[in-house]
């Protein structure tokens, strides 16, 4: 007589640094790149800045259900219940990066500040998130401060790479 019951392995589980530095970036790469979206199509009304906001928002949440469903389907094998739903929501670093470029455009929109010429601001911080992460992971890789800036610069420069790749394709 066989044993039919077979047991079910442990997913890989992704480094809690690994997580929150990969939607760290992905994050704020993402939050830079609507931004600069936003920014081609010249609506800049308090109004216009709340839908802004909402938009951006909205697509961070979709980003990071697409980024766990991939996860969840790259890594298909007998899971125990639950665990699908906890690969999805161990994208949150991916929206919380997305932030604050949110409250920046929210602020815009309930007018903390002038609803024109929000874009920069946002692009600014989001690149300034890529150096610190940047730093930080050179940091806890155990390179010297000043190789770790040199990391922070290079990772920033890189982001506006990409954000100028993306903003030049759409």
């Amino acid at each position: 007589m066989s044993d039919t019951t077979a047991t079910v392995p442990a997913p890989r589980r992704r480094d809690t640094r690994e997580t929150l530095l990969f939607g760290g970036v992905y994050g704020a790469v993402l939050a830079s790149s609507l931004v600069a979206a936003l920014g081609e199509y010249g609506h800049t009304s308090r109004a216009d800045r709340g839908e802004d906001a909402l938009w951006v928002l909205v697509t961070a949440f979709a980003s990071a259900l697409a980024h766990g469903y991939a996860h969840v389907i790259a890594e298909r094998g007998p899971h125990r219940r639950w665990e699908s739903l906890r690969v999805l929501v161990d994208e949150w670093p991916l929206v919380a990066a997305v932030l604050p470029s949110v409250i920046i455009l929210a602020g815009a929109a309930w007018g903390w500040w002038p609803a024109d010429g929000v874009e920069g601001p946002a692009f600014l911080l989001n690149i300034t998130l890529l150096f610190v992460l940047g730093v930080v992971t050179a940091r806890w890789s155990r390179r010297s401060w000043v190789r770790a800036l040199l990391v922070g610069v290079a990772d920033a420069l890189l982001g506006v790479v990409v954000v100028v790749a993306n903003a030049v394709i759409h």
